[in-house]
């Protein structure tokens, strides 16, 4: 299993009449594979929206984007209000939940952080360590580490009632010893922005 991340940074005051076009055309998309997850930034990089699509692979996804591209209502009509774009394919971790639609939460985290070349393989394991017992303070949507698109990067995301909560539940997780992992080593940059999910939005 693969997951797209496509990031497109638009024009300022274009978000709400792009995801509702995106909406409207997804209608026939989701015919050919099912979205995992839509949002646009609320804090962090403002004017983002971010879809994210499974696949099984990098060959199912070439096929089925193929497909895509045939239908008469894809890609949606919004290029008028794209600044830059941006596709990267991430491999879920063996603990990472599956991107399907699920109810979690108001708001979500997406933090990117940039690893030392090769050091993805002691991230999954320190991390494996530890998130059963993060998870039960807060449920993780997905996580994992870029194949393609920025290398060396490990992107996890997690859902929350709201920003209030976000912060509670991080100061508990510290303060009982249950996060982070002993791999603060390991990263050389760390970023993070808070979305908000679509209406259409299966992961929500």
């Amino acid at each position: 299993m693969i997951i797209e991340m496509r990031s497109y940074r638009l024009k300022p005051g274009s978000v709400a009449e792009v995801e509702k076009r995106f909406g409207e055309a997804l209608r026939d998309r989701v015919k050919v594979s099912p979205l995992g997850a839509f949002f646009h930034t609320e804090v962090g990089p403002l004017n983002r929206i971010i879809h994210c699509w499974p696949y099984e692979n990098l060959g199912e996804r070439t096929r089925l984007r193929g497909e895509a591209m045939k239908l008469p209502g894809w890609p949606p009509k919004i290029q008028e209000y794209l600044e830059e774009m941006e596709s990267k394919i991430i491999i879920p971790a063996p603990f990472s939940p599956k991107l399907e639609e699920r109810r979690l939460g108001n708001l979500y985290e997406i933090r990117t952080y940039t690893m030392l070349p090769g050091a993805a393989p002691t991230v999954t394991e320190k991390w494996a360590e530890r998130i059963e017992g993060r998870t039960k303070l807060s449920p993780l949507a997905f996580c994992g580490h870029t194949e393609l698109g920025g290398l060396n990067q490990w992107i996890h995301v997690w859902a929350y009632k709201d920003a209030a909560e976000r912060f509670a539940i991080r100061d508990q997780a510290r303060a009982t010893g249950a996060w982070p992992p002993a791999t603060r080593g390991q990263f050389v940059k760390q970023e993070n922005m808070f979305v908000v999910p679509a209406e259409f939005s299966p992961l929500r």
